[in-house]
């Protein structure tokens, strides 16, 4: 239930002036007639998913498109209970109109059709999000509201034209975006499609044609910017909406975990988000390559083509002819024979799959060799199925493959490394060799996944036999079942001879209950992939996501200056070397997040690694030092935390490298989390505490690390030295 039966506004007492009714009486009544349309359309929708949860299930496309019809309420019904009232985010008012428009995070109409909110994402609240006092964009004014408990706790009006003055609106001296900025953190991401910057807004609403770059420095709002952007493209392009979706793909688990919340909150659900290592099944498990040499030679995406001829090595046709004995005549099959077969397979079919293939095309051309009216052309085949010395040699030639399998044989056996990757060194080569192959590491991933790519799934030839059994089997049954039926009707039409029909009797079959595999969702293809933190990924890594992409349509966000190996040249120059050519690059350049007194004690830290790095300027100050200190005095610091946050307000983080601290510090359901610099990345907290930042390392990654660990911090920072 949520009807209106009291006030939508709970301004606290410092802004009464706030609670003028002239102010506020018009949001009263608009917020009243929202609250009744949700009341109805939740209503509506409860009873519209329960009746079409009760209809039969249907088969083949009629069951296709009663899921999605479940889907698609069930996914609306959870945003308009999950936000009710707060799904209103402001309102603007334009030039020549005394009516505001209500933006929210959906669209919603009463039920005589009149609109009472636009999609955020809709052209019409551009202005909302884009305008500014240098280009109002045709607005008066605007207004932004902030919500807790979902009623209103504060709200911000900004005038844009003198006309403006002249209207109901309370003027702030800070706005509403600058207000959000000093508010705790907490352990998911805050919600803040209401305070988005006409800069990040722009980016968000970019086309999707090519790649398009997002570049900024820590708190510049980039992980936001992605997040919102795959929302809006779902809305806004029909190629990636009723295409093959999104893929959103992050740098830790701690940091999904950290935004998990924000595309629903859009309404959107159908996004696929995960790491990299979720991409492949080992991933979960793999430890980091040990020696940096052998890292340095995985992370090269030359080293990936070897995989590909790995997998060649197991498709060169038989150089040698062989007879081939038949109850009629003895068949002579050649090396130009074998060859014409293996050349048969589809351009791009995985190993495994094109092996049916090509024993198809080598059955034919065998087959043909027979007069069709003398010796019928199924015994032939029947016969050569029987032929175990057949059967045998194209065994060999044409062999099942086991992706994972590849690949330990490439770290195992040199000369086989050797073949497929002519161009490394015998040193190179023996680097690559390790005594347990499948002692996976993450630098692996990419070529387990290239090879399960190109190999294909090994199950998937007996899987299709076995359907193909079960579909005939049912078939013959249904079959039976037809003729049943038809012998019982003593109808004057005789209604049951339609079920001689093929395409009646197919429909009958329930094809969903054959054997199959389960689909990979992290598969692909996408439409669009996100990637957050893309500064890090090696051209190994970006051949996983290319795979996974066709169209080349991406949204790349990252930070040359917190890439920890380094970032030579520039993303237009990185991105070519992986294949990606279309390529725009956009930079965001102010810090909405790290206050100035953060700011002024990292910037040095990283400039003297790199002179040249993007570092953003601050907009706010908290008015709080930062502060040095010894590591004795840790827990004094969070002592005093916990005394000034009792409320349970705010969340702080402990950054260093000890692994034993994690287990020392972290205690279940606490404010307070142990991270690594590398594991901290995308993420942002009230008090951040740097345990002995000197033993971060040398050279850029340490620099890089110590500029990663100080710019998470919203409020205060804490530098604890080891001495």
């Amino acid at each position: 239930m949520v009807t209106l039966s009291t006030s939508a506004f709970a301004l606290p007492d410092r802004l009464a002036a706030k609670r003028d009714t002239n102010l506020i009486a018009g949001d009263e009544s608009h917020f009243a007639a929202i609250a009744e349309s949700l009341e109805e359309q939740i209503s509506q929708l409860t009873d519209r998913l329960a009746a079409e949860r009760l209809q039969p299930g249907g088969q083949g496309q009629e069951a296709m498109d009663r899921d999605i019809e479940i889907h698609r309420l069930s996914a609306r019904l959870r945003t308009l209970r999950r936000f009710t009232l707060d799904l209103c985010l402001g309102r603007i008012v334009a030039e020549g109109s005394d009516e505001p428009i209500y933006i929210g995070r959906l669209s919603l109409s009463d039920r005589s059709g009149k609109r009472l909110l636009i999609d955020w994402r809709a052209p019409a609240a551009e202005p909302f999000f884009a305008a500014t006092h240098a280009n109002p964009m045709g607005l008066v004014s605007r207004r932004r509201y902030r919500w807790n408990g979902r009623r209103v706790s504060d709200y911000w009006d900004e005038v844009f034209t003198e006309d403006g003055l002249d209207g109901n609106v309370a003027l702030d001296d800070q706005s509403a975006f600058i207000a959000s900025l000093g508010t705790s953190r907490s352990p998911r991401m805050r919600d803040v499609l209401s305070t988005i910057q006409s800069d990040q807004d722009a980016i968000v609403r970019a086309p999707s044609r090519g790649a398009l770059v997002v570049d900024g420095g820590p708190g510049t709002g980039k992980t936001v910017v992605a997040l919102h952007r795959a929302a809006y493209l779902l809305y806004s392009d029909p190629r990636i909406a009723r295409g093959d979706g999104v893929l959103f793909v992050g740098p830790s688990d701690g940091y999904l975990a950290y935004v998990e919340d924000v595309l629903p909150s859009l309404g959107e659900d159908s996004v696929q988000i995960c790491t990299l290592r979720d991409l492949v099944a080992e991933g979960s498990a793999a430890s980091v390559e040990s020696d940096p040499r052998v890292a340095a030679l995985k992370a090269s995406g030359a080293l990936i083509s070897a995989v590909d001829a790995a997998i060649r090595f197991y498709e060169v046709p038989p150089s040698s002819g062989m007879t081939v004995q038949t109850p009629w005549a003895d068949l002579r099959l050649g090396a130009a024979e074998w060859a014409e077969a293996f050349d048969s397979a589809d351009r791009g079919t995985p190993h495994n799959e094109a092996r049916a293939q090509v024993w198809e095309a080598l059955l034919d051309i065998l087959v043909d060799r027979f007069d069709a009216e003398e010796v019928p052309p199924h015994l032939v085949r029947r016969a050569l199925l029987q032929n175990e010395q057949l059967t045998g040699t194209f065994a060999r030639a044409w062999p099942l493959l086991d992706p994972v399998g590849v690949v330990s044989d490439l770290w195992s056996v040199p000369a086989y490394l050797q073949v497929c990757a002519p161009w490394l060194d015998d040193e190179q080569v023996a680097l690559l060799q390790r005594d347990d192959p499948r002692a996976w590491t993450v630098s692996d991933l990419p070529y387990l996944d290239a090879a399960r790519q190109r190999a294909g799934d090994p199950e998937a030839p007996g899987r299709a036999r076995r359907r193909s059994t079960e579909l005939a089997a049912q078939q013959e049954q249904m079959a039976r079942v037809v003729d049943d039926l038809i012998a019982a009707d003593d109808s004057e039409m005789l209604v049951m001879s339609m079920l001689r029909r093929a395409d009646a009797q197919n429909s009958l079959i329930d094809e969903s209950a054959l054997p199959g595999a389960t689909p990979d969702q992290l598969a692909g293809p996408f439409a669009h992939v996100i990637v957050d933190e893309a500064q890090e990924l090696t051209d190994a890594e970006w051949d996983m996501l290319l795979r996974r992409c066709p169209s080349r349509s991406f949204t790349i966000v990252g930070d040359r200056a917190q890439a920890r190996h380094g970032f030579a040249g520039t993303w237009q120059e990185r991105l070519d070397r992986v294949g990606l050519t279309d390529v725009d690059v956009v930079s965001l350049t102010i810090n909405y997040r790290t206050p100035t007194e953060i700011m002024a004690e990292a910037e040095p830290v990283i400039r003297a690694a790199l002179p040249d790095a993007n570092v953003p300027t601050s907009v706010r100050s908290s008015g709080v030092p930062v502060v040095h200190g010894a590591v004795a005095e840790l827990e004094g610091v969070l002592d005093t935390w916990r005394a000034d946050h009792a409320e349970g307000e705010g969340i702080a983080c402990v950054i260093g490298v000890d692994p034993d601290a994690a287990g020392r510090l972290s205690e279940p359901g606490s404010r307070i989390r142990y991270l690594t610099p590398e594991l901290s990345k995308g993420l942002e907290f009230d008090l951040v505490v740097v345990i002995e930042p000197e033993r971060f390392g040398t050279g850029i990654e340490g620099a890089v690390d110590r500029y990663v660990a100080m710019t998470r911090a919203t409020q205060q920072l804490v530098l604890l030295s080891g001495a």
